[in-house]
């Protein structure tokens, strides 16, 4: 039997520096409908169970710590865990952008939704997309592979070590072009369908100006948009949750 020391409960404090830090930002758990004491219990279960694998990690580490470098772990491991939580946000703030753009490419633009994922609200197109995709994190068990990624962590960011600043700003660049590129594969019919219907709308009301076409064209636009988006769904997330489930795998 292994003898619970003051090491010990500081090695479970650290690993719950970083797993708070993940969950504090990371897509689902960090909704703005999941209360804050929920996500505290999250956190703590989630140290709690993973405590057993990681504790020798720190080894001889944290014996005699002067309490400055104390702190200086503790900072480090709560921006590791901010960071790595941020990087799967990116994904999520890339589908959110790209959703605001699908709604006003259709022509609900102008229709508000409840927030799903953030305090703000969205188009209720762009509301219906995230809400699927956080759904989606929890019913393809993509949280379980969250929780694999932290601790696989420790092997490549050991205890005590953090990203650094230029490696930190690199791993973000990458992971936002990587995510916007997605983003706009996804949303590229949507687009491509916006500009061609207000071309032949443009062209139309050129040669009958006496004709008001944009208000006679609006409900073929909007159901045209929703046969779209009806057909597409289905890949739309399909392709964006492989990216993400790759970044989980492989990230």
């Amino acid at each position: 039997m292994s003898v619970i020391t003051q090491e010990t409960f500081l090695a479970v404090f650290l690993i719950f520096c970083r797993v708070g830090g993940c969950l504090l930002v990371v897509p689902g758990f960090s909704s703005a409908r999941v209360p804050p004491q929920v996500r505290l219990f999250i956190a703590l279960a989630v140290s709690l169970a993973v405590s057993p694998l990681l504790v020798e990690k720190f080894g001889a580490g944290i014996k005699g710590q002067a309490p400055v470098t104390t702190l200086l772990w503790i900072f480090s491991e709560s921006v590791t865990g901010l960071l790595i939580g941020f990087l799967g946000r990116i994904f999520f703030l890339a589908l959110q952008t790209l959703s605001t753009a699908i709604a006003m490419a259709i022509g609900f633009g102008g229709l508000a939704g409840p927030p799903v994922d953030d305090a703000e609200s969205l188009p209720a197109i762009g509301t219906l997309i995230m809400m699927v995709a956080t759904a989606l994190i929890f019913m393809a068990d993509l949280h379980w592979e969250l929780f694999r990624g932290l601790i696989a962590s420790y092997s490549r960011l050991p205890p005590g070590e953090s990203f650094g600043a230029r490696l930190a700003l690199v791993q973000i660049a990458d992971q936002v072009s990587a995510a916007f590129l997605i983003a706009l594969r996804i949303s590229s019919p949507f687009i491509i369908y916006s500009i061609i219907v207000n071309l032949a709308v443009g062209i139309t009301n050129k040669l009958t100006p006496t004709i008001p076409v944009y208000f006679l064209a609006t409900p073929f636009v909007l159901l045209g948009g929703v046969l779209l988006l009806y057909f597409l769904f289905r890949e739309f997330m399909l392709l964006f949750m492989d990216a993400f489930a790759s970044w989980l795998s492989h990230g």
